[in-house]
């Protein structure tokens, strides 16, 4: 009995001794072998001598890493505006009176001297005339002042009446000469007035739009028609004293209109001479050619005219540069290390996706080409041919292109 009581006490103390074992990370097998410890411990990195663990260098393929290179940069002005028509015409009534008749409407093609409509010209037609026959009776009056003249011209030859009876006579001659000219004239004018008052197109184009309708009673100047050539239209915007001296008459801009799949091509035609009072920009008018008529007055348009560059300058991808907290910055590998450096950009060009860079990076700068999330300055970092592990490499932090 007492040799089985030491034998269970003795398998208690080994138990016990075994659990301390494994408690401490390792336990000691016969023969001085340990063993292996928990898999939750397997596959980690060993601290180093502070505790920390080692830095993962990141690696990047050369077609993440560029260096700043020499490229001119084509600039560009934009100002935007409605379409208008330089040759657009307003028919007026250039007599009073009853709108008979239109024989147009409105979007209706006309040529120039085409009637367009008439109106009732009683009360001109009247005036014509009155003054036609005030022509004749000058004229009547003037053969009987020639007749007296001539007869006075034989008496005072023969002396039977005095000098100033014909002076007399020649001053009346001349007054009905002047009274039949006065009296033609104003039945011209008359003739003028009723000729105009036809309603004819001034110019060829489209009507636009029309102000009355046959049967109301008009005045005159009273705005009847509006005529409108859609072969030329201009744009007038305003571009800020700051650009407008990099843009010349004559310079060949492009246009992209509203409902228009494809830029239109035009031409800078005029510039302000000064700046319009309370701002600081300055009149630009842009002319489009339209023979085909496809564009339209009132249209909403956009004009882009790019502006070519005549120095070299030292350019990144615009993909290269982030900002933060309002200011540009690059990632650059130097010594074997990443480095974050504030720089001071200049002039874009959106189409080739670039921009000057004036200060913070040198021709020989590795910079990264795309922004990277979760980079830290002084990290490790390499440009290798081929990544060497998922782990080890760049692509752990997913780029974001903005």
């Amino acid at each position: 009995m007492k040799k089985k009581w030491l034998l269970s006490g003795l398998a208690l103390v080994v138990v016990a001794g075994a659990g301390i074992a494994v408690v401490s990370g390792a336990l000691k097998l016969p023969g001085g072998q340990a063993m292996a410890k928990t898999d939750a411990d397997a596959g980690k990195p060993k601290a180093g001598k502070d505790g920390k663990k080692p830095d993962v260098p990141l690696e990047f393929v050369p077609q993440e890493v560029v260096q700043p290179a020499l490229a001119r940069l084509s600039g560009s002005v934009e100002f935007s505006g409605p379409l208008v028509a330089p040759q657009t015409a307003l028919v007026r009534a250039k007599a009073s009176g009853t709108l008979l008749a239109l024989s147009v409407a409105e979007g209706s093609r006309v040529r120039a001297g085409q009637v367009l409509g008439r109106i009732e010209l009683a009360e001109l037609n009247t005036r014509v005339a009155e003054r036609s026959a005030n022509v004749e009776a000058m004229r009547a009056s003037l053969m009987q002042a020639e007749r007296t003249h001539a007869s006075n011209e034989r008496l005072a030859a023969q002396q039977f009446i005095s000098s100033n009876a014909l002076e007399t006579s020649r001053s009346s001659l001349d007054t009905a000469r002047a009274n039949l000219n006065a009296a033609q004239a104003s039945l011209e004018t008359t003739r003028v007035g009723l000729r105009e008052a036809s309603l004819q197109a001034p110019i060829s184009g489209i009507v636009a739009k029309r102000h009355v309708l046959p049967g109301e009673k008009v005045s005159v100047e009273q705005e009847l028609l509006t005529i409108v050539d859609l072969a030329r239209l201009e744009l007038a915007g305003t571009v800020g004293t700051h650009e407008v001296s990099r843009i010349t008459p004559g310079m060949v801009v492009q246009v992209r209109v509203e409902g228009v799949d494809q830029p239109v091509p035009g031409r800078v035609a005029r510039i302000a001479p000064a700046a319009e009072p309370g701002t600081r920009s300055i009149g630009v008018t842009i002319e489009l050619p339209n023979a085909k008529e496809t564009l339209r007055a009132g249209q909403y348009a956009m004009v882009r005219a790019t502006l070519a560059d005549l120095t070299d300058r030292l350019t990144l991808p615009v993909a290269a540069v982030g900002q933060t907290s309002g200011q540009d910055h690059v990632w650059v590998i130097e010594n074997g290390t990443l480095a974050r450096r504030a720089v001071t950009v200049g002039r874009r060009d959106e189409a080739e996706g670039r921009v000057e860079v004036l200060q913070g990076v040198t021709p020989a700068s590795q910079v990264l080409a795309a922004r990277f999330d979760n980079l830290r300055e002084g990290a490790k970092a390499s440009v290798v041919a081929v990544k060497s592990a998922p782990v080890a490499s760049a692509a752990a932090s997913t780029p974001v292109l903005k």
